[in-house]
C-alpha cells in the first residue's frame, strides 16, 4: 500500500525475514531496498545479542539478507545495508560496528546507520549514579554521530530530528572542501593529534 502511494524506498528492519513476501513485493515495484541485520522481534532479539566476532557476523549475515533480495529480484543498484545497531547487539557491539563501517563497506552497498536516541547512548551519557541520560535528552550525541558517520563517507542516517543532523552534515561537507584544497600528507598539529589528511581518492 505504501508503495502504491508512492513509496520509493522500502527500510526493512528485518532484512526480508519477517515478511516471507516483502521482497517480491519490492522486486515488482522496482523499489529501493534498505536491508538491515535483524535476529528477531523486539520480544526476543536481546536474548539473540551473542556473537564470537559481532563485526564478522552481522556482516556475514548481511550477505546473507542482501543476496536473498537480489535473488528475489531485487536490483543491486537498488540496495543499502544498515547494521542494525540496538536490534539483537549490547552496547559493546554497537560501538564495535560502528568503529568498524569500514568492513561494512567492503560488502559494496551503501551504508544506513539508526542510532538516534538509542540506550547505548543512554547509557554513555548516564548520570554519576548510573542512570541512563532520558531519551528526549539524547540528541547532541546522536550528532556527534551523524558527523562522524559522515566522515566516514556512510550514505544515509536515520533520526528523529533532522535539522540538527544537517546542519551537521553541511559543517563536515564544508570541512572536506577545504580540505580537498591542502596540499597532501599535511599533519594536524596542537595538543598531541596524529592523524593525517591526504587527497581524496
Amino acid at each position: 500500500a505504501a508503495l502504491a502511494a508512492g513509496a520509493t524506498v522500502v527500510n526493512d528492519v528485518s532484512g526480508g525475514l519477517a515478511d516471507p513476501d516483502i521482497l517480491r513485493v519490492v522486486a515488482e515495484h522496482d523499489a529501493a531496498y534498505v536491508a538491515m541485520h535483524w535476529r528477531g522481534h523486539a520480544d526476543t532479539m536481546q536474548q539473540r545479542a551473542s556473537y564470537a566476532d559481532v563485526v564478522g557476523e552481522v556482516c556475514a549475515e548481511l550477505r546473507q539478507r542482501v543476496e536473498d533480495a537480489v535473488a528475489a529480484g531485487v536490483s543491486p543498484d537498488r540496495i543499502a545495508v544498515d547494521p542494525g545497531i540496538g536490534f539483537a547487539k549490547t552496547a559493546g557491539h554497537n560501538w564495535q560496528l560502528l568503529a568498524h563501517l569500514d568492513d561494512l563497506d567492503d560488502l559494496g552497498f551503501p551504508i544506513l546507520v539508526g542510532s538516534s536516541r538509542k540506550s547505548f547512548l543512554g547509557a554513555l551519557l548516564a548520570d554519576p549514579d548510573g542512570h541512563p541520560r532520558p531519551v528526549l535528552d539524547r540528541e547532541d550525541a546522536n550528532v556527534a554521530l551523524t558527523t562522524v558517520a559522515a566522515l566516514l563517507g556512510v550514505w544515509a542516517v536515520r533520526v528523529h530530528q533532522a535539522r540538527a543532523s544537517a546542519d551537521a552534515l553541511k559543517v563536515v561537507s564544508r570541512w572536506q572542501e577545504e580540505v580537498r584544497r591542502r596540499p597532501s600528507g599535511l599533519q594536524f598539529g596542537g595538543s598531541g593529534a596524529t592523524g593525517k589528511v591526504g587527497e581524496d581518492e
